[in-house]
């Protein structure tokens, strides 16, 4: 068995699914709020801001557990926090505008998820594909099997609604509830990385603990 160094591994952030899915709905949410925030709305900053800090904090907290354990398990709290924040700006869009909110058992939400997007284009495109399947609730408890990635690049998937009140409702709900699908699975997976770092503090401590384990093995006992 190795010996154990001073620095603890860190970094390494960006290989974080919890990264990479909080860094997309950053993308999707600079992009929402660009196109149905009012420019000089309180809101648009907040919810931007509340994005970006789930992001900032991942990342920050992964560097400091080079030398705090504990500060990586407070700033990856503070990354959940604002995105269960962001997850209530989403939620409010829709109810002060009458627009649905998806249930848990909405099968639009797996379909999302299944389609495993990685860029905010990506799930732009899917709301395009979707929004042409996308009916009142009552006709939303099959929705359409949507083509896959690759077949969709060989079909066209400019289908738009008919008419303009339907495009002012259909493509923000389309919007705000695909975020809201994204937010789920990045606080899911935050919600694990909590424990896991806690479960790892309370087995393994922090920086002083492992700095006496060091010089413990130096003295050779």
């Amino acid at each position: 068995m190795g010996r154990e160094g001073v620095i603890a591994k860190h970094g390494g952030y960006r290989k974080l699914k919890s990264f990479q899915v909080a860094q997309l709905v950053y993308d999707v949410t600079v992009r929402f709020c660009e196109r149905y925030i009012e420019r000089y709305s309180r809101t648009r900053d907040q919810m931007v801001q509340a994005a970006r800090s789930g992001v900032q904090n991942i990342a920050e907290g992964s560097q400091a557990a080079a030398t705090s354990k504990k500060t990586e398990l407070k700033l990856t709290q503070v990354a959940r926090a604002s995105l269960e924040e962001l997850t209530l700006d989403y939620e409010d869009f829709l109810r002060q505008r009458g627009l649905r909110l998806w249930p848990k058992d909405e099968p639009w939400r797996q379909q999302l998820i299944d389609r495993r997007c990685q860029t905010a284009d990506e799930v732009a495109a899917w709301i395009i594909l979707v929004s042409g399947h996308y009916g009142p609730p009552a006709q939303q408890a099959q929705p359409a099997t949507l083509p896959s990635k690759s077949t969709q690049s060989t079909q066209s998937t400019q289908s738009t609604p008919s008419t303009m009140s339907t495009k002012s409702t259909l493509y923000p709900e389309l919007s705000a509830n695909a975020a809201l699908v994204l937010l789920a699975v990045a606080c899911a997976l935050l919600d694990r990385q909590v424990a896991r770092l806690a479960e790892d503090f309370e087995q393994t401590g922090g920086f002083t603990e492992r700095l006496y384990r060091v010089r413990k093995q130096k003295r050779g006992y």
